[in-house]
């Protein structure tokens, strides 16, 4: 009688589960997405243009990029700072900053905008001292920043953490017993090792910033022209019944998302790629 491994299944059942497995992904992915784009073009492709062409959307479409781009710097840092603390050293409060990095993961993000503003509001604890000083980040852009910020910081120090732990420190104690001072250990050795790591998190991380809506929408306030994001700007035009505008600002959104697909695919290619070649050299040595 042929024997059959735990992990060999008949046929019948490979092609079961592959078929539901893509009948999700087209019913809930790939359906709606094409749906978005068969709106927007309903009514032929200049409506389509002349609806990205309003100042709104355009400004809209600019606010959502520079808010991305504004706090990619602030999550790179504090991403790398974070993977390298935790994941070569051993410190007292360890345990604290890896739940304080996971917090936005479990805090809903609205609850994250009403913080915001219980901290920076008019009535809030330095609500009083900005007035007075004539700052504003309440319903303007730089707490949208923060809003986006503590959303996304999370994403490159938790791509980079367990990346950092496989490689070990031997490589960096190797340099330093070299003679390496610490940024010369860090831009030639550390950051090699974990460039492609570090540009996935950064492709996720933009990826939710630029997609985030809870926590923005509470602390923007919805000023058309000027707080709006993309998101915030397919509620608005949606709730006045504008499809074509609703579904046209959503492409751009969407065309974002395959453009983060794509970048995505291509970086995990590579780690693959670095990965194997690798384990190629090192295999020799192992024997």
């Amino acid at each position: 009688m042929k024997s059959t491994r735990a992990t060999e299944e008949p046929g019948w059942v490979r092609f079961a589960l592959l078929a539901i497995g893509l009948g999700f992904l087209f019913f809930f992915l790939g359906l709606p997405l094409v749906a978005v784009f068969v709106e927007a073009l309903a009514q032929g492709v200049p409506v389509y243009l002349e609806a990205l062409k309003e100042p709104e959307t355009r400004s809209a479409i600019g606010l959502t990029i520079g808010i991305a781009l504004a706090v990619l710097p602030f999550n790179i840092v504090f991403g790398v700072a974070a993977a390298w603390a935790i994941a070569k050293f051993d410190f007292k409060g360890k345990s604290l900053l890896i739940t304080l990095i996971d917090l936005p993961f479990a805090v809903s993000p609205v609850v994250a905008g009403l913080v915001f503003i219980l901290l920076f509001g008019a009535q809030g604890t330095f609500g009083p001292w900005l007035a007075e000083h004539d700052l504003k980040i309440i319903f303007a852009v730089p707490g949208m920043i923060l809003a986006t910020l503590f959303i996304t910081f999370p994403f490159i120090a938790r791509e980079l953490i367990p990346l950092m732990q496989a490689q070990g420190k031997d490589e960096e104690e190797a340099a330093v017993s070299l003679g390496a001072s610490g940024w010369q250990m860090f831009w030639r050795v550390t950051l090699p090792n974990i460039k492609w790591g570090l540009l996935y998190g950064v492709i996720l991380s933009n990826a939710r910033a630029m997609g985030e809506f809870g926590a923005v929408s509470v602390v923007s306030g919805h000023i058309r022209g000027e707080t709006n994001t993309l998101p915030l700007h397919v509620e608005i035009l949606y709730n006045e019944y504008n499809a074509i505008g609703a579904f046209a600002a959503a492409s751009i959104l969407a065309l974002l998302a395959l453009v983060t697909l794509v970048a995505k695919t291509v970086v995990e290619w590579r780690m693959k790629k670095e990965t194997e070649m690798l384990n190629t050299v090192l295999a020799p040595e192992k024997t």
